[in-house]
């Protein structure tokens, strides 16, 4: 009897040591085990981690961050990189930008953002309340790119310009397009929205729309315009793929020059003393990628999670990779090295490979390189087989560089501590015959997801936050490693119906469809031209693409300019966006076909176009921000070496194939 008590009592805290080592283990769940000679854990390739991150690249005011949409409120830090389930709010008399490969998104003031999905393939925020506009400059036919609001969706359909503004009330959403083209989904309805024009959605169940012309740019507008332009004139593009996040504050910050062997590198100007690369900034943890690499400088995020780095000439350069479609991002571009009770790392030189310390499958390893430096596949199977067998019998460059290898304690390092401000006294040659790692065998704490940014005195209120908003698909749920991930439970889904043209109301002005944009061009700018695959933006000075006739539904999407055919067969609608049966989420109501209402709305949109065309070719006035062009600008342009239009790097990597 004794001994079967003394049992209990064994089995029952036996139990108790399990269920409190639980956590742990569910905070360690993605990492890779800790380097012992044991191979890396791989994955099935759609299980990799996304090849996209987006940038905090700009704040005005107060702009607060939570990331992966649980715990506490900070204040957004540039370069940040955002993923899905983080949010954003930028408070009154405040602003902010985050940049995805070469799309831009602005948010004004009193704005909450949301990334319900990002990755490779899919952008889609959800806009609760304020004013965002977003240029998307490549789009490909696989992409989907969408806005959902309160009262419905927005999904943008070509390259250009946008602008979505949502009330206070979350009752009424405009969508303006200067350029491109986008549909709303809503009430069980679906909308086309072409170039210059401003659509008023209003409603929730059964939505109420107009039309009409784009008004005067405000303050907002013209912030986004100059931030455009300065995109425009980077001459980066010239050197490397416009999807490199990061790539327009190059210019301002350093010089391009050549170096033999390498080809075009870009090197910083005005470093302090004693400046490596990876030593100013911190170390957060961003689920699925684990330790990610965030720099002070305000052109730090290029040459941080793409290229590798290269000493030369007694001083660091970035030494990009070649110029692709879309280069994979990269947490921090690393090795890390054993330094005993501390914690080492120092960059990839050219041509060195990346070996992931998340998991990750053999494809993803081989993408992340070849989009990063010059390296060829099998080069990058010898390190792969080496790294996870005898990861010390690598010989890596940046190692023996004097002062390359940035050594601190863990705390600095878990703890999200300035890098520079915080290095750790190791005798160098202990850090030149340190072993190499595979990964870092630190456990993260919930200041490495906050990261350097304090605690923010502004953010929006759970109302605004927790809006319900119209998708046309479900997002899928990710938590960061402290909480499980959680179902979205404030997506209403709707599948996007026969598209049908926006009406107008008589009592809104006429106004010619120009884009601001597109006013003070000079004489030598191109539009992007489409190539297979990408909806590219549409051209300028050409004739305007006929209406989409009413009660015609178009299984793709038909040549700019052509008419799709009424014999064309309906396709078959898109599945409704149930996963797993998540809760509040419901189908759209079915639509009923009223053709009286169909007939309805191709005359108000003819009252449009006519009253579009009695308006026709008016000299635009300019605005102050920008004038017309100078009559010296109307001449023909003086010859350059290497000539740079706003449209010109979109157009060098369109094609599938690096440029050689």
């Amino acid at each position: 009897m004794k001994t079967n008590r003394v049992l209990a009592v064994i089995l029952i805290l036996a139990g108790m040591m399990l269920a409190l080592q639980a956590p742990v283990r569910m905070l360690a769940q993605d990492q890779p085990a800790a380097d012992q000679g044991q191979p890396q854990a791989e994955q099935a390739p759609d299980q990799d981690p996304p090849g996209r991150a987006a940038r905090l690249s700009y704040s005005v005011g107060s702009v607060s961050f939570q990331p992966g949409g649980q715990g506490d409120w900070v204040q957004a830090v540039v370069n940040r990189p955002l993923t899905t389930g983080d949010n954003l709010w930028a408070d009154k008399d405040s602003r902010g930008e985050f940049q995805i490969g070469s799309t831009s998104v602005r948010i004004d003031s009193e704005t909450s953002v949301t990334f319900l999905e990002l990755d490779d393939r899919t952008t889609q925020l959800r806009l609760s309340q304020g004013s965002l506009i977003v240029r998307v400059r490549h789009l490909d036919d696989e992409d989907h790119f969408e806005i959902d609001t309160p009262n419905s969706a927005f999904e943008i359909q070509r390259t250009g310009e946008y602008r979505v503004d949502v009330k206070d009330n979350g009752n009424e959403t405009d969508t303006t397009v200067w350029r491109g083209r986008g549909e709303v989904t809503g009430g069980g309805s679906s909308y086309v929205v072409v170039a210059g024009q401003r659509a008023r959605f209003t409603g929730s169940d059964d939505l109420d729309h107009e039309i009409g012309q784009i008004p005067g740019s405000d303050d907002f507008d013209e912030f986004a315009f100059q931030r455009d332009k300065r995109e425009d004139r980077a001459e980066s593009a010239n050197y490397i793929s416009t999807e490199v996040t990061g790539y327009e504050d190059l210019d301002e910050y350093g010089r391009w020059h050549y170096v033999a062997d390498y080809g075009p590198v870009w090197t910083p100007v005005r470093v302090v003393p004693g400046w490596a690369p990876y030593r100013f900034g911190h170390w957060v943890w961003i689920a699925p990628w684990g330790w990610t690499w965030v720099e002070d400088e305000p052109w730090g995020f290029a040459p941080f999670h793409y290229g590798r780095w290269a000493y030369v000439g007694g001083g660091w350069c970035w030494v990009p990779g070649p110029v692709v479609v879309r280069p994979v991002y990269a947490p921090a571009l690393v090795v890390f090295v054993g330094a005993g009770p501390h914690v080492g790392w120092f960059p990839l030189a050219p041509r060195e490979v990346y070996v992931p310390w998340y998991r990750t499958s053999r494809g993803y390893v081989n993408n992340v390189n070849i989009t990063n430096t010059r390296v060829n596949v099998t080069n990058i199977t010898n390190v792969y087989n080496t790294n996870t067998t005898n990861v010390t019998r690598v010989t890596y460059v940046n190692q023996r560089v004097t002062n390359g290898v940035t050594v601190v304690s863990r705390d600095t390092f878990v703890g999200g501590r300035p890098i520079a401000r915080n290095l750790a006294r190791v005798d160098a040659r202990e850090i030149a015959e340190a072993p190499v790692t595979r990964t870092v065998a630190v456990q993260p704490i919930r200041q490495s997801v906050l990261g350097a940014g304090r605690p923010a005195a502004a953010r929006p209120s759970a109302t605004i936050v927790n809006r319900q908003v119209v998708a046309t698909r479900v997002p899928s749920a990710r938590g960061n490693t402290f909480e499980q991930p959680q179902p979205i439970t404030n997506i209403r889904t709707e599948t996007p119906r026969t598209p049908q043209p926006a009406v107008r109301t008589d009592n809104q002005p006429a106004r010619p469809p120009v884009s601001p944009r597109l006013e003070t061009q000079g004489p030598t700018s191109r539009p992007e031209q489409p190539t297979a695959g990408n909806r590219g933006e549409e051209p300028r000075n050409v004739p305007r693409p006929e209406p989409p006739r009413v009660g015609v539904t178009h299984p793709q999407e038909p040549l700019r300019g052509q008419e799709p055919s009424p014999t064309q067969a309906r396709p078959a609608p898109r599945p409704p966006a149930f996963e797993n049966g998540r809760p509040m989420v419901r189908p759209a109501p079915p639509v009923q076909e009223r053709p009286e209402r169909q007939q309805s709305e191709e005359r108000k949109f003819q009252t449009w176009e006519r009253q579009r065309q009695s308006a026709s070719e008016p000299r635009p006035v300019p605005r102050t921000s920008e004038r017309a062009p100078q009559p010296q600008r109307q001449s023909a342009p003086e010859p350059r070496s290497a000539p740079k239009t706003s449209e010109r790097a979109p157009q060098q990597h369109h094609d599938d194939k690096p440029h050689k």
